[in-house]
């Protein structure tokens, strides 16, 4: 039991761990408290999310649905390793389960059978969404494996806690199935070896996708949707994907045309840096272009 990290401290946990972390938008701040507590925490839940594509996962953990929204997790952990933060605070992730398994996570002891959902979840975990479809066939990347074990490990030795603080959501709430393809005793075992260290090594630095400033702006500046012939560039879907990242892009226009809406969402990174005016265009200029790609994961050539 203990009283949540803040945002700051969580996001310096993961990098202390050797995670690549991914700030989305305004993730410190994006929560569910006005619903509920949040903490005291107890551990760590691990999700998959039966959804394809890293920015589409990301919008729909950080935005959630009608039914449900968001954020979904603290983190979604891609197939390349990557952790995005979406959101810190109560999550709507856990849901209600079984109080003698929230027992057996505080006691750090094997937990029971979960038959009972009672307890509020969101309230006790700290909670990350794994990118795969969740059909037992869907692979699990080393690297993202080892994402998994770094994030739990983290939070547990910030908190001075062991692996059997980590649990899959499929041992939290009955007829839950998550996290599928891989055992949690099995991560839990990776996650006792890693505490037993004291200076975790880095992950392998994932390989950066690169965009093409000039063919972006030839993109940018015709404008396709306006004109009706398209400009697809895959610059384009990695830049709407950041954008979305961002939030300053719908995922509903993330379809590989810059149009208008992607041309005024990159007018609005402009002004999150500081330009103004005419400056402030939505065409994607080398500073400004390799700032995003800075803050979310691709390179810049010319």
């Amino acid at each position: 039991m203990a009283k949540p990290m803040s945002a700051a401290q969580f996001a310096a946990a993961l990098r202390a761990e050797g995670v690549t972390v991914v700030e989305v938008g305004d993730w410190e701040r994006h929560n569910r408290n006005h619903m509920g507590p949040w903490g005291p925490v107890n551990g760590v839940m691990i999700h998959h999310t039966v959804t394809s594509g890293t920015a589409n996962t990301v919008a729909l953990c950080r935005d959630g649905h009608s039914a449900l929204p968001g954020p979904l997790c603290h983190g979604v952990i891609a197939k390349d390793g990557r952790v995005h933060l979406v959101g810190y605070g109560r999550a709507n992730h856990a849901g209600l389960g079984d109080p003698d398994v929230l027992a057996a996570v505080i006691a750090e002891r094997p937990a029971p059978h979960d038959d009972e959902a009672s307890v509020d979840g969101n309230r006790h975990f700290y909670g990350f969404e794994c990118e795969n479809l969740g059909d037992g066939q869907d692979p699990w990347p080393d690297v993202q494996l080892e994402a998994i074990e770094r994030v739990a490990a983290a939070i547990c030795r910030h908190h001075g806690w062991g692996p059997l603080s980590v649990i899959g959501h499929l041992e939290w709430q009955p007829g839950k199935v998550d996290p599928r393809g891989f055992g949690m005793d099995w991560l839990r075992a990776r996650i006792a070896d890693r505490l037993k260290t004291s200076k975790p090594a880095p992950l392998p630095k994932p390989k950066k996708p690169v965009v093409d400033l000039s063919k972006l702006v030839a993109a940018a500046r015709s404008n396709p949707k306006a004109s009706g012939t398209p400009v697809t560039y895959g610059g384009v879907r990695i830049v709407e994907a950041a954008l979305v990242n961002a939030g300053y892009l719908s995922k509903a226009y993330s379809d590989g045309h810059f149009g208008s809406a992607t041309v005024d969402a990159y007018a609005k990174w402009q002004r999150h840096l500081g330009y103004s005016g005419s400056a402030a265009d939505g065409i994607p200029g080398m500073t400004s272009l390799t700032q995003l790609g800075r803050a979310h994961g691709f390179e810049v050539v010319t």
